[in-house]
């Protein structure tokens, strides 16, 4: 019984760090005045052309 619980913790658990950590990633690559990766991007569900083209 405890294993379908203990799955969804640790895949909820494996999105947030995802998440989170793309987020890190978006933010360190904007601030150094570099473009994010394209993985990073569609983590936070940004479409990757739709942010390159922010500012234009």
């Amino acid at each position: 019984m405890s294993t379908p619980r203990k799955n969804k913790f640790f895949a909820t658990l494996d999105t947030f760090v995802t998440v989170f950590g793309s987020a890190a990633a978006v933010s360190a690559a904007v601030e150094a005045g570099r473009a994010p990766k394209a993985k990073h991007l569609s983590a936070l569900g940004i479409e990757p052309t739709a942010f390159r083209s922010i500012g234009r």
